[in-house]
């Protein structure tokens, strides 16, 4: 069937049977490497400002997504471990569809300065103290033991 012919009965799909050997390997680009080098390396979270517009991303951007402004290197700074709860939820049940014994409380946490945040575990906290717009602190893997990946961040507790 050429591209352009459409489809109109079900019957003309055709399907050839076997294997399809796939492989993907997925890259966080320039901005993203940059981002999860500070975090394991340096435990910051980075960010990036538009000097065009002001937009603060975080995570870190390299281009504006407001004005397609370039964020070159004096774009770049520390946002802070700092945040607030934006919206959260609780989890009841678990990624295997098993009751979980204590809820899980994930939460976009907006960090303080940035137009931006991070979705991420909520801990140190009953689940029914959560509230939008609480103060929350990130708390980081041991320097040894991060890997460059969001999970460096092992999760938010209510700062102090």
């Amino acid at each position: 069937m050429p591209i352009l012919d459409r489809l109109d009965h079900l019957h003309r799909a055709r399907a050839i049977e076997g294997d399809l050997p796939f492989y993907s390997l997925y890259t966080v680009g320039i901005a993203g490497e940059r981002f999860f080098r500070a975090l394991k390396d340096e435990g910051k979270i980075m960010g990036t400002r538009c000097t065009n517009c002001q937009v603060a991303y975080v995570p870190a951007r390299l281009y504006c997504e407001q004005c397609f402004t370039h964020l070159d290197d004096e774009a770049w700074f520390d946002a802070g471990a700092l945040g607030r709860v934006h919206t959260f939820t609780a989890m009841h049940i678990g990624l295997d569809g098993a009751s979980l014994e204590t809820p899980r409380v994930l939460a976009f946490v907006e960090i303080d300065g940035t137009d931006g945040g991070l979705v991420h575990n909520l801990d140190e906290v009953d689940p029914d103290e959560v509230f939008i717009g609480m103060p929350v602190e990130a708390v980081l893997k041991p320097t040894d033991e991060r890997t460059g990946s969001i999970c460096d961040i092992l999760y938010f507790k209510p700062a102090r």
